[in-house]
């Protein structure tokens, strides 16, 4: 069986081609591929729709986000929960490119995201909830009353890659999260049809991991790549510091 275990990031995402739907895993720091995105980047594919739950922060010094792609021409299209900034005095720098029409932006929320992402990984089309009833997200689609209440018809959302950040990893690619990294990464991995994981601690061999600790399957994940110790890894002299 071929090795799921890449050498670099740039390898592993070296085939990603122009027009890609790309699930970006994160939920604030801990949980964002920050390595795979700064890959992309480089590697310089064009015309992609990213998903994610946020489209960056204002914070300095910035970190690789999907503004980053957004900056440097090769997004058409950002699915998120948050398309704006949570605070008046942040300018997020995605903002002036959605402004211009530049870059297009579909407003989701949260928690219909993530069962958007779940449905398509579980095999179903479509589902129904009372989220965004009554309001500009309804306007014009499909809803239907389940026991008096009107709900909204909302459609999977698959993925064509899924860029997930993991604590652990052995080489089958069941996987282990920690802190915010659950949050929308198991559901991205299960979405996409290849999913592209960097993992902060040694990858393990197969079936290392006890299966009552692992948190995605390996037949989900297809590509691991480990967080090198900084500088080439970003956030690994971070990582290195919790553990003291």
């Amino acid at each position: 069986m071929r090795s799921k275990t890449f050498g670099s990031f740039a390898e592993a995402v070296a085939d990603i081609p122009d027009g890609s739907v790309i699930g970006i895993g994160g939920f604030a720091a801990p949980g964002t591929p920050y390595n795979l995105i700064k890959a992309l980047r480089e590697q310089g594919a064009k015309g992609l729709t990213c998903v994610g739950n946020t489209t960056g922060g204002a914070h300095q010094p910035r970190m690789p986000d999907i503004a980053s792609l957004v900056e440097n021409g090769q997004v058409k299209k950002v699915i998120a929960s948050f398309t704006a900034a949570t605070r008046p005095t942040d300018v997020l720098p995605f903002t002036k490119y959605y402004e211009s029409g530049e870059v297009e932006a579909e407003l989701v929320p949260q928690g219909t995201l993530a069962e958007r992402m779940r449905a398509a990984g579980a095999g179903i089309p479509a589902f129904y909830t009372p989220t965004a009833v009554g309001t500009e997200l309804a306007e014009g689609r499909e809803t239907r009353k389940f026991n008096g209440r009107e709900m909204l018809l909302e459609y999977a959302l698959p993925l064509d890659y899924a860029f997930v950040r993991a604590h652990r990893a052995d080489a089958s690619g069941n996987l282990v999260f920690r802190l915010t990294q659950r949050n929308f990464c198991p559901l991205m991995a299960m979405a996409a049809k290849v999913c592209i994981v960097e993992v902060e601690e040694d990858i393990l061999p197969a079936g290392a991991l006890d299966p009552d600790a692992v948190h995605t399957s390996g037949i989900f994940v297809q590509r691991l790549v480990k967080v090198p110790a900084a500088p080439e890894g970003i956030w690994a002299v971070r990582r290195e510091e919790r553990k003291k």
